[in-house]
């Protein structure tokens, strides 16, 4: 089974592509969201997370105290890289399990640190979902209810735009200036004639 992955920048609107992948019958893995609960699921994550940061990281019913973990690692470049490095790994492996258990032609895994994760060596493609910075901002902006400040902080400790969209091999412009669904529909032609080679 092909496995594609598909990224982009805060506000790029991943998600909205996703979405319509999802109405094709394409199975997505959002590997974000699945790393939160595999964070509260996967034991032996668990334990390296306690080891690094504390048992009183996790409560009596062994759920991750995310405000806590987040106050910790987002003031503390090394140890974000810490937790990455821990997590990474394990959403990688929950993915592989998951694309194993799918019966579509091909299957999406949603992700915006594809590149920076190294999960890229498990895909077959990568689709980038690129749009204009100041589109972007607006959008996270509103979407997140946060300010300027903040989404520009995020948006700087992700890979550049421009590069990251050149290592993708295929490019979704959500620009509001081109309209997203026949790209999308395009390139899912595309994607199932490659699966059936």
């Amino acid at each position: 089974m092909l496995k594609v992955g598909i990224t982009g920048g805060i506000g790029s609107g991943k998600t909205t592509v996703c979405r319509i992948f999802e109405l094709l019958g394409i199975p997505v893995y959002y590997a974000d969201t699945m790393a939160k609960d595999i964070m509260n699921r996967d034991p032996d994550l668990k334990e390296q997370v306690k080891h690094h940061f504390g048992s009183d990281i996790y409560d009596s019913k062994g759920l991750l105290n995310r405000q806590q973990l987040g106050n910790i690692v987002f003031n503390d470049q090394e140890k974000l890289q810490l937790l990455n490095s821990l997590v990474h790994p394990a959403t990688i492996r929950d993915s592989e399990a998951w694309a194993s258990r799918q019966q579509a032609p091909y299957v999406l895994k949603e992700a915006a640190l594809l590149f920076e994760s190294e999960a890229f060596h498990y895909l077959d493609k990568i689709i980038g979902v690129s749009a204009p910075q100041p589109l972007r901002l607006q959008r996270a902006m509103q979407r997140d209810n946060a300010s300027r400040n903040d989404i520009l902080a995020r948006m700087y400790k992700q890979m550049d735009e421009t590069i990251k969209m050149r290592l993708c091999d295929y490019v979704i412009y959500n620009d509001e200036q081109q309209m997203v669904i026949p790209q999308v529909l395009k390139l899912h032609e595309e994607l199932l004639n490659h699966g059936n080679r």
